[in-house]
């Protein structure tokens, strides 16, 4: 009867339920079923929220019985990031001193899907702090990737890029100051979207403090899905107004018109650092599907990458050395220290003089690519210039962690812009995922969605999977 509904993609899944061809609870026993038959091999859903799942089905079922007004997600399974403000769960955020700090509100994401209509079935994990590439935490555990359990399934939102890989839920939540969506999509053959700052609300009523400013500009709420359309539909639902950000912005969704055809700039080896030829390829194989499908192609340089990834180094390392670390020193474990010193040793240390004038510069990068962007709307390149990597990448050592850093340039260098940016497959190589980062100018998120459709078109990655063995 249920037809493997935790195939489907929430599209069409929340077709199916407004024209009652299918139930939410279906839908919803469908990815419960899934998530008790793939969860032990990933631990991916930290807090299985079974019973409240199918009782906000039976809701969203009696509304569509009702003929009530349906938002966009109606009956649609979703998870949240361990990271957020739900009401009644803990924030926990990989942490074991925080596994008690239950919020009494759902943050702007949350509340926004809920809205719209999507039934949550379970939080995701996260690395403590939500401070690494890697999904690992003295509370939770290890999340494992599906496609090769020796490979980071990224982070900080591998539990949610990992459970929709494996088919638990086609929608996630996540959040990116670093790579956070754009990493774990990458690593596990999903799509993701960083929106530009301002479109998706955020606030967390637990947050002992307000960010330091530069996390204020970096950081971005957003969705993960296996295809494309569905993290377009997550993002609409997700980027309503919510009164507690005074960041967000009321931009359309959908800009005016760009002279046709779109230019496409093609980096492969973003600041000519180096690229693994798998990576090289992957990059290549996503412009030649843009070609075809009517993009104008050219390989050429974006503006100063390397220079845009010092500063975002300079403003995100030193607010976390001075107002992070005490925390993570308190009451994080010895993996998220171990990283945090390696990553503290690699920047170097700046007064407020040097802050203000790294601040400053920021203004100057994204000057520059939004008058790059001019003639080409979108670039296109690695979101990592290296396979995903092998668990323990960030451990091992200052030579590595240069390398992992050095990797990492252009999936950083989007942060520090504030610009979107949408991962998405192309292929698997050598039995991993690969796949591009669609970069487009602020608030066209539009954009970088329809390119990534024209990618994905060409590019099929067979997600869902069973998880490795």
């Amino acid at each position: 009867m249920e037809r493997e509904l935790w195939r489907w993609d929430a599209v069409d899944l929340a077709a199916a339920i407004r024209t009652r061809r299918i139930s939410s609870r279906e839908a919803t026993r469908a990815v419960l079923e899934r998530l008790a038959a793939v969860n032990p091999a990933l631990n991916a859903v930290t807090v299985l929220l079974a019973d409240q799942a199918l009782a906000a089905a039976d809701r969203a079922d009696a509304a569509v019985r009702r003929g009530d007004a349906l938002g966009v997600l109606h009956g649609v399974p979703v998870t949240i990031k361990e990271n957020v403000d739900q009401e009644g769960a803990a924030t926990a955020n990989g942490v074991p001193a925080f596994k008690d700090v239950v919020a009494t509100s759902d943050s702007p994401p949350v509340a926004n899907w809920k809205r719209a209509g999507a039934v949550i079935i379970g939080r995701t994990n996260t690395p403590a702090f939500s401070l690494r590439w890697d999904t690992d935490n003295e509370l939770r555990g290890r999340t494992y990737n599906p496609w090769d359990r020796r490979r980071t399934p990224g982070g900080s939102s591998g539990g949610a890029a990992a459970s929709i890989a494996a088919g638990i839920a086609p929608l996630g939540h996540g959040n990116d100051l670093g790579g956070s969506i754009r990493y774990p999509a990458y690593c596990c053959g999903i799509a993701g979207i960083r929106p530009t700052l301002g479109r998706v609300p955020s606030y967390n009523q637990t947050a002992v403090d307000e960010r330091p400013p530069g996390t204020q500009l970096m950081s971005v709420q957003g969705p993960l899905a296996r295809r494309v359309r569905d993290v377009r539909l997550g993002l609409a639902a997700m980027s309503a107004r919510d009164p507690r950000d005074p960041w967000w912005a009321p931009a359309p969704l959908v800009g005016e018109p760009v002279p046709r055809p779109i230019r496409v700039a093609l980096t492969v080896d973003p600041g000519k650092q180096g690229v693994h030829a798998d990576v090289a390829a992957a990059v290549r194989a996503a412009g030649n599907a843009l070609a075809n499908a009517g993009y104008a192609v050219d390989e050429v340089e974006p503006p100063d990458v390397e220079g845009a990834t010092a500063t975002w180094r300079t403003l995100c390392i030193n607010e976390m050395r001075h107002v992070s670390q005490p925390w993570i020193r308190k009451y994080g474990g010895a993996d998220i220290n171990r990283s945090l010193d390696l990553t503290l040793a690699a920047v170097a240390d700046v007064d407020l003089d040097g802050y203000l004038k790294a601040l400053a510069l920021r203004s100057k990068h994204v000057r520059d690519w939004t008058l790059f962007m001019e003639r080409y709307p979108l670039v296109v390149g690695p979101v990592s210039t290296e396979p995903p990597f092998e668990i323990g990448f960030d451990l091992a050592g200052p030579e590595r962690h240069a390398e992992v850093s050095r990797a990492q340039r252009l999936l950083v260098a989007v942060n520090l812009l504030g610009l979107p940016a949408v991962a998405v497959p192309t292929g698997v190589a050598a039995g991993l995922p690969m796949g591009v980062q669609v970069i487009g100018a602020r608030y066209r998120e539009d954009l970088c969605l329809d390119a990534a459709e024209a990618i994905e078109a060409q590019h099929p990655v067979p997600t869902p999977i069973d998880p490795a063995t």
